[in-house]
């Protein structure tokens, strides 16, 4: 039996690399940038007051990505948020490998399609180093939320990691793996 591998992944080993080289001009397939890890993140400022909102957060990533998510605890205690350090406030789920490719590819294809008056996406979320971050407004973009059993609305950001050294780099990985960027 054949292993099983994600389209994006096998697009990024028969397409990807070479276009990447041919833009670059890398002297070594080494030197291609890679998508490293993608990570799923969302505050929860509401379970100050409310620990089961933890849960539902941690649920719905689970969800989409289908990969236990884990709570997110804070560092530091801060008195005009009524917030102790230790608390739970947010959560957090990392993919990589099989399951990031299987995550862009959902999101590519279905999930940034649902967004209303969809445009492409800002080209100005890079670091400075080669990363990337998305903010999503809607949790409901995911076809793995049913949206009679959300109980809020609420969004999260998507951090792409890359081996990639620069911006530029980063960019063009990522406009080939399929994320439509906007054209200025």
């Amino acid at each position: 039996m054949m292993a099983y591998t994600p389209r994006l992944k096998q697009e990024y080993r028969d397409r990807v690399v070479s276009a990447l080289t041919e833009e670059f001009s890398y002297k070594n397939v080494m030197q291609v940038p890679k998508l490293e890890k993608i990570v799923l993140s969302r505050g929860v400022g509401a379970a100050v007051s409310d620990k089961k909102l933890i849960d539902y957060a941690v649920d719905e990533l689970t969800k989409i990505t289908g990969q236990k998510a884990v709570s997110t605890i804070s560092k530091k205690d801060v008195a005009s948020f009524k917030l102790r350090k230790g608390m739970p406030i947010g959560a957090k789920v990392t993919l990589r490998g099989e399951r990031m490719y299987e995550f862009l590819d959902r999101l590519v294809t279905s999930a940034l399609p649902r967004v209303r008056d969809f445009s492409g996406i800002k080209a100005t979320g890079f670091d400075g180093r080669g990363n990337y971050n998305l903010g999503v407004l809607e949790q409901i973009i995911f076809p793995e939320i049913d949206i009679d059993k959300v109980n809020k609305i609420s969004g999260m950001d998507i951090t792409f990691v890359t081996s990639a050294a620069t911006d530029k780099e980063a960019q063009s990985l990522l406009r080939e793996l399929g994320l439509p960027f906007k054209k200025n």
